[in-house]
């Protein structure tokens, strides 16, 4: 790998609603945000499982026979008892926990982002030189939050992160060592 883009997903259903979790599709809005992305050449795509993220790599990449592959460990985090509810109240309930602490039935912040940290090495050892990754905002605010903060504002659907390869190994091993003794 020479560089990669990390994609956030466009607009989806749900979070047109202000609800977190849930695998809806994209909303017009979102169609019209993964269209207008990812106008790079790239030799792989890698995506995570959730629909939202699928139909934005297909539409961004429309025409142009990349490989799609989709890789679990870029899945979002899993939101527990906060699935299906406002955002509003996920994001006050993490803010006001510290990060190894998981909500009822879901992830943990560390856990998620060491689940990142290994989908963000598989792509270092990737032989492709030019990669695309479609995912969630927390895919790309992990790597430039210093240290991670546990709100994701601020990432607009459809923006995306270009790194070298130096620059995302340097951003995973930071991220391995906040998770190491992690505080907000």
């Amino acid at each position: 790998m020479d560089d990669v883009v990390l994609l956030r997903h466009g607009e989806s259903e749900t979070a047109a609603a202000g609800l977190v979790g849930g695998d809806t599709p994209l909303t017009a809005r979102g169609r019209e945000q993964a269209r207008a992305a990812a106008a790079g050449a790239f030799d792989v795509c890698f995506t995570s499982p959730a629909l939202r993220a699928r139909e934005t790599a297909s539409l961004a990449l429309e025409g142009r026979g990349v490989p799609q592959t989709v890789l679990p460990e870029l899945r979002d985090i899993e939101f527990g008892d906060f699935a299906g509810r406002p955002l509003r109240a996920y994001r006050e309930w993490i803010a006001a926990h510290d990060p190894v602490e998981a909500p009822p039935g879901g992830e943990s912040r560390v856990a998620t982002l060491r689940r990142f940290c290994r989908a963000y090495r598989r792509l270092l050892e990737r032989p492709e030189s030019h990669l695309l990754v479609v995912a969630h905002g927390l895919t790309l605010s992990a790597l430039t939050d210093v240290p991670p903060q546990p709100s994701v504002a601020g990432v607009p659907y459809g923006s995306s992160l270009e790194l070298t390869r130096d620059e995302l190994a340097a951003a995973v091993a930071r991220l391995e060592r906040w998770c190491e003794a992690p505080a907000w």
